[in-house]
């Protein structure tokens, strides 16, 4: 009879949780009927799975430079909990996935200490974006990146990081929730009466920057598009800083909560006016043609000249290579610029079909690790057990 398989994994945050459950599943299958062990950090979908925890998911969950200066002391002891139970479980495999500045530090305290542990991680840091020598650094001590997007192997290669595996996006596999069906899709035909998306991101800063600006945008659409529905996804924490936000609008947009309401709205939008970040991607898999906008603080915005050394900050753009979606930063984010960009692409013009089929060759580039990112990640972390047998004799996955 096989021994178990003994799994070490650290998820920081909630939508490492989400990855991780896939990957459990997915390996379970690929294990048959060998038994799986699970220790590590993670939230309470994790738990309920299996997993033995070794400290709250919580006492690591921060975002912001001020929350993570005020729990650094406990941060740097989880760091030290977190390396001495990995090593002291002594895995098959160390998986970490996302929150990078966490997860890569405890990855190179356990490769310090038990160097034949196969260690990958799940998420690539966006060194390609900023901060380029942290793909240097993560060579020694990560086996295995295990991509998110299709760009990011030749990056990491570029910049001298660990091994990359692109396994797939999981909004692949949710494809079908953002095609609309019969009468969302006459809906989205409407030129006349278009639903027009608002999405003004997910963090308060950008609320906070965005709003005025994508308020006037929306005014000045409504006069060429009287009849037009402006749909507003919020995420829940931040539904009263937006109700707020909208109230001093001159046209108010429908503001609905929830992800069930917000891929009712996506199949039913013919376009988009989004911050940049993710929802972009998620946009061009739903065929939405899209005008993007980003606006920080004067000092955020100067950092990220200096560090931001990329054409576009679009992720279609960058797995096309070539500029597809419209992206205006900082004082270019004008209600002019948006609004008269918005209104091409709501029309049925040049710039509406040049998204559209730029947007069909993200798809068909995406695709291209397969249908299931799972599974892919699964068998990309499993080749490093040859590669790097662990500490305890291995036995192959049956």
């Amino acid at each position: 009879m096989s021994r178990p398989f003994r799994l070490a994994l650290i998820a920081g945050e909630a939508s490492g949780d989400a990855l991780a459950l896939r990957f459990l599943e997915s390996l379970r299958q690929r294990l048959g009927g060998r038994e799986l062990v699970v220790t590590g950090v993670g939230g309470e979908g994790l738990i309920a799975d299996g997993l033995v925890p070794l400290f709250p998911q919580a006492d690591i969950a921060v975002m912001g430079f001020g929350p993570v200066v005020a729990r650094l002391p406990l941060l740097l002891r989880r760091m030290e909990d977190a390396a001495r139970g990995v090593t002291a479980f002594v895995p098959d495999l160390l998986l970490t996935i996302d929150a990078p500045d966490f997860c890569l530090r405890v990855a190179k305290k356990v490769r310090a200490r038990a160097p034949s542990i196969p260690i990958a991680h799940w998420v690539c840091p966006s060194v390609w974006a900023w901060r380029s020598g942290r793909a240097r650094r993560m060579a020694p001590h990560v086996d295995r990146i295990l991509a998110l997007l299709p760009f990011e192997p030749a990056a990491l290669e570029r910049l001298h990081g660990p091994k990359t595996v692109y396994v797939g996006h999981p909004l692949i596999e949710g494809l079908s929730e953002l095609r609309p069906d019969g009468e969302e899709a006459a809906i989205r035909a409407d030129g006349a009466a278009p639903v027009v998306l608002i999405l003004p991101g997910s963090r308060r800063s950008e609320i906070r920057h965005l709003m005025p600006v994508f308020g006037e945008a929306v005014a000045r659409i409504a006069v060429d598009k009287p009849d037009a529905r402006f749909v507003l996804p919020a995420v829940v924490h931040l539904r009263e800083d937006i109700a707020h936000a909208v109230s001093a609008w001159p046209v108010r947009p429908e503001i609905v909560v929830g992800e069930t309401e917000k891929l009712a709205a996506f199949r039913k939008a013919r376009a988009a006016l989004a911050a940049s970040g993710t929802v972009t991607l998620e946009l061009a898999l739903a065929q939405v043609p899209t005008v993007a906008a980003y606006r920080g603080a004067g000092w955020e915005a100067a950092i990220a000249r200096r560090l931001i050394k990329l054409p576009s900050v679009i992720l279609p753009n960058l797995i096309l290579g070539r500029s597809v979606v419209p992206e205006f930063i900082q004082d270019d984010a004008t209600p002019e610029a948006l609004s008269r960009n918005l209104l091409a692409a709501l029309a049925n013009g040049a710039e509406r079909q040049s998204q559209l089929n730029g947007f069909a060759e993200v798809e068909t580039i995406m695709r291209s690790a397969g249908p299931s990112p799972a599974a892919n990640a699964v068998e990309a972390a499993l080749a490093l057990l040859q590669a790097r047998p662990a500490q305890s004799p291995a036995q192959s996955p049956a």
